[in-house]
């Protein structure tokens, strides 16, 4: 009768630290989970940020300007605009059209 006794209490103090050992590694996981949510909407909070600020330097005014200021550049005018022929494609290759 002992011997059975005390496999039950060796069953019971088993069993008793697997359940503390499985809560212990479920609320470590459930932390885990957490701090990935956590992650994960302040990367979806960048990610907006970052679309946001995409679409601001996109605008038609921004780029514009940027042309005319750091390259130099400026709209077409038919007083500067060169219209090339077939007549005078064929004149340059020495040819007839």
């Amino acid at each position: 009768m002992t011997r059975v006794n005390l496999f039950l209490l060796f069953a019971v103090v088993a069993s008793a630290l697997y359940l503390v050992q499985v809560q212990y590694q479920s609320r470590r996981l459930y932390a885990e989970i957490e701090k990935a949510q956590n992650e994960s909407r302040k990367l979806e909070t960048d990610h907006e940020r970052l679309q946001v600020a995409k679409r601001a330097q996109a605008t038609p005014a921004r780029v514009e300007r940027l042309a005319r200021d750091q390259l130099q550049m400026r709209a077409a005018t038919p007083a500067i605009t060169q219209y090339v022929t077939l007549e005078g494609v064929a004149a340059a290759q020495g040819g007839t059209p």
